[in-house]
């Protein structure tokens, strides 16, 4: 489980709502690996965008986006 301890509480509620949508797309798929690593990649470009429109440093995320292959 994914949480937001930035001193920017809207940062914060998108990375915890943005976590709801993960787990729950991860429970729909059913051990079917692409489509976790498709949510678990889609998590990611959330929060980095949340982070970059909230003045939050990105970089976790963006660490986290390579390590799937995505390039960002």
């Amino acid at each position: 489980m994914s949480v937001s301890q930035s001193p920017n509480l809207t940062h914060n509620l998108n990375v915890a709502q943005a976590e709801g949508v993960r787990q729950t797309a991860v429970v729909a798929a059913a051990g079917n690996v692409a489509s976790i690593r498709s949510a678990e990649v889609q998590f990611h470009i959330t929060c980095r965008s949340s982070a970059i429109t909230n003045g939050v440093s990105p970089s976790s995320h963006i660490y986290a986006l390579r390590g799937l292959g995505q390039a960002y």
